[in-house]
């Protein structure tokens, strides 16, 4: 494995200070949410697997790592974002270390119970944004003929006779919904995923393992169904685009008053986040693969976040930013994790108005925001703390920023570029 990113460390931050307006052209990285499922979707084939635009994040070295505790051979090149991985002669269970420190190793579990027919995973680590259980995964594969133990440790399941089955979730899972989709590949005969979860990283997982051979009917509906076949081929496959690494940018540009192109995106995953940009009084042009955004005044708006292809809660806290500079009294509810609103006391410190009742925020604006010293409780928050510098006045300190780390791809030099004044600092006062 060869060619990681920058080492993150856990004691670094970023000082940021505010009143630069962001201008220039960003291109895209691989999305964070399709590029980790796709190298677990290695484990289906004994053939190779050769990934494109892979982005150079903390995550994608430490899933490396579990796959590579699986027996899975990867060489990784994040310099020219590519990852070969070959899965000849897979193991069943998974180091319980580097399980612990990425959610993203659950994706594996699938996998493995189709082609090994069992599979054995510590509990997954991953963010601190609400509880996120593994019982839908578990309740699917069940269905499927699965016999599941479960402890305090982690999750054993052994499925000898992996069938088809008619699978209705409770909830749009999306973790869920690639297990399922994954096993149900190599299952005999077929099966129905019903309210499945619908996010372009989905949609991404799931061609890709058509060109590996899989049949797979309702990409991209709420229903979909998936005939099992005898083995899986290798093949080349390009990430898709960050549609949240692009929802972030935008958001940054339009709040610094500034005039920014971002390149290598899809508008189409974005459809309603770019509504309500609209609706706030950014203006945002699209091209067959690019958008441009300008601001010169921001409005109040409301907005909900809700599974794909609803307003996606991982955009939720840069958000809220920019609402602290609209004008009127915009509301925020929170559908899908309920600990999202734990950084609205970091932007309150800052002299945010914002109110929360429940799973509701009212953020009154505008507000001038001050410089302050700011947790970066999760990978978005921790990038919405940077947005929230970008506009305070003086110096913000944004700490735990190998969180930022696990989701976005050279986040300082490319702010830098843009006329960010950011730097990474080493957090001196980590042990205080």
């Amino acid at each position: 494995m060869a060619a990681t990113p920058a080492t993150t460390v856990a004691t670094d931050a970023f000082r940021v200070r505010g009143g630069a307006t962001l201008h220039g052209t960003i291109r895209l990285s691989g999305a964070k949410n399709s590029a980790l499922k796709l190298m677990a979707a290695a484990l289906l084939s004994e053939e190779p697997l050769d990934l494109s635009e892979v982005p150079a994040i903390a995550d994608v070295p430490v899933m490396a790592e579990v796959l590579q505790g699986l027996g899975v051979e990867v060489a990784l090149d994040l310099q020219r974002q590519t990852c070969r991985l070959q899965a000849t002669d897979p193991s069943w269970h998974a180091p319980a270390d580097a399980v612990s420190r990425i959610r993203a190793s659950l994706s594996t579990l699938g996998p493995l119970v189709a082609r090994m027919r069992r599979a054995r995973l510590a509990l997954p680590g991953g963010d601190r944004i609400g509880a996120r259980s593994i019982d839908l995964h578990l309740r699917g594969l069940a269905a499927m003929g699965a016999e599941v133990h479960q402890d305090a440790h982690g999750v054993e399941v052994h499925a000898p006779d992996l069938h088809g089955a008619m699978i209705t979730l409770d909830f749009p899972s999306v973790g869920a919904t690639e297990n399922l989709v994954m096993a149900a590949t190599l299952a005999e005969g077929t099966t129905v995923i019903d309210n499945a979860a619908r996010e372009p990283e989905i949609q991404d997982l799931c061609r890709m393992l058509v060109a590996m051979g899989a049949r797979i009917d309702g990409i991209g509906d709420p229903r979909i169904e998936i005939e099992g076949v005898d083995r899986l081929r290798g093949v080349a496959w390009e990430t898709c685009p960050d549609r949240i690494e692009a929802g972030t940018y935008a958001m940054m540009a339009a709040v610094t008053g500034g005039d920014v192109v971002i390149e290598r995106v899809r508008p189409t995953d974005l459809t309603l986040p770019l509504i309500k940009l609209r609706a706030s009084g950014i203006l945002v042009e699209e091209g067959a693969a690019s958008l441009r955004v300008t601001s010169n005044g921001l409005a109040a708006v409301d907005v909900v976040t809700l599974p794909y292809p609803g307003f996606p809660t991982d955009l939720q806290p840069q958000l809220m930013v920019l609402l602290t500079q609209a004008h009127g009294t915009s509301r925020c509810t929170e559908n899908v994790f309920e600990s999202r609103f734990s950084f609205v006391d970091e932007l309150a410190r800052m002299g945010a108005d914002v109110e929360v009742d429940g799973h509701h925020a009212l953020i009154r604006g505008p507000s001038r925001l001050r410089g302050a010293v700011l947790a970066g409780l999760d990978v978005r928050a921790g990038a919405a703390g940077v947005m929230a510098g970008l506009i305070a006045q003086g110096e913000t300190i944004v700490r735990d920023v190998h969180h930022i780390d696990r989701g976005y791809a050279h986040f300082v030099p490319r702010l830098q570029a843009l006329g960010a004044d950011i730097e990474r600092i080493p957090d001196t006062d980590a042990d205080a």
